[in-house]
């Protein structure tokens, strides 16, 4: 089988197309035929040797839809030529290997392409607005990055939670289509003072809850603009690692809380089951929709890493095999 190998840190051209040893799944692990896989901004870290942890060499890629080929030993949940999606390292490729703990069924009315956008950004979105937030019917919501994967996914779960949603984006044409998935207000983080608008448009109160994923370039105005009692969920960093803040956020009693779905305890046991329980259901009856950007052939990953550096897409990049 073949996938995208890196054996050193740098730019596209050390994502290779190679001839790897064919998978073979252990003790609660399936083999899937990999039909399509997402792009994440991560993946661009990784390839450059800035994402914490990474190490040397990996197949390129992090989520992925197909279908079984193999079990392995004491599976009982999926079986050979059942329909999956869910979280793979090394996804970019034609074979990859699923822990059964990472795995959903792909319901009948989505695509492998639809598929493969939900995992890391839905994941991540769900853990975030349901499990850590706990966001509740009537709260002011801040997400940044509303064109994002994550972004997007977390617009729709939190207006399925009846919350007010404001977005923000870099562009104004991501934040029009922003729009069409229900946000409530939306803002250029380039040109606008994000607390001011806030402020303006919640009568003062300022947000319960603010999603910060850029990072340092945005985290001054994101805490301005919390109320009383808010609460800040701190899941990415593309705008810069290092933030600062005024211990005078005490006043207002905010929680800054940060979350990593690789790593949090509370995913397995309580945002796994119930995301499969509740949001599949709502992918089946249309409630929910992958936001699908754009779909490429696999060979042309590099392509897709630049788009994802260019940030003009909305939702997910997706590689397709075949």
């Amino acid at each position: 089988m073949h996938g995208y190998l890196v054996r050193a840190f740098g730019d596209l051209d050390v994502m290779r197309w190679t001839e790897l040893p064919e998978p073979m799944p252990g003790p609660g692990q399936l083999r899937v035929a990999v039909r399509a896989s997402g792009i994440n901004f991560a993946e661009t870290r990784m390839r450059a040797g800035t994402y914490t942890g990474q190490t040397l060499p990996f197949v390129m890629g992090m989520e992925s839809a197909g279908v079984v080929d193999v079990v392995g030993p004491g599976v009982t949940e999926f079986a050979v030529g059942e329909r999956v999606f869910g979280r793979a390292r090394g996804s970019h490729a034609e074979q990859v290997l699923f822990d059964v703990v990472h795995t959903l069924p792909l319901p009948d009315g989505l695509t492998f392409e639809q598929g493969a956008a939900i995992p890391v950004g839905w994941l991540t979105a769900w853990h975030a607005v349901t499990t850590v937030a706990e966001a509740q019917p009537g709260e002011r919501m801040l997400i940044e990055a509303v064109a994002s994967s994550v972004g997007s996914a977390a617009l729709q779960i939190a207006k399925w939670r009846g919350c007010w949603v404001a977005g923000t984006a870099s562009r104004d044409d991501k934040l029009a289509r922003a729009r069409d998935y229900g946000a409530d207000a939306l803002y250029n983080y380039k040109t606008q003072r994000i607390s001011e608008c806030v402020l303006a448009d919640t009568d003062g109160a300022g947000l319960d809850i603010g999603l910060m994923t850029i990072g340092a370039e945005t985290s001054d105005e994101l805490i301005d603009a919390m109320g009383m009692d808010g609460r800040i969920i701190m899941y990415g960093s593309t705008g810069g690692r290092k933030i600062c803040f005024d211990l005078a956020i005490g006043t207002r009693n905010l929680a800054l809380v940060s979350m990593s779905i690789s790593t949090s305890p509370a995913f397995l046991t309580d945002s796994m089951p119930t995301f499969r329980g509740q949001a599949l259901p709502l992918f089946e009856n249309g409630t929910f929709k992958a936001v699908v950007d754009h779909v490429l052939p696999m060979r042309e990953l590099a392509q897709a890493h630049r788009m994802i550096d260019a940030r003009t897409h909305f939702g997910k990049i997706v590689l397709v095999n075949g």
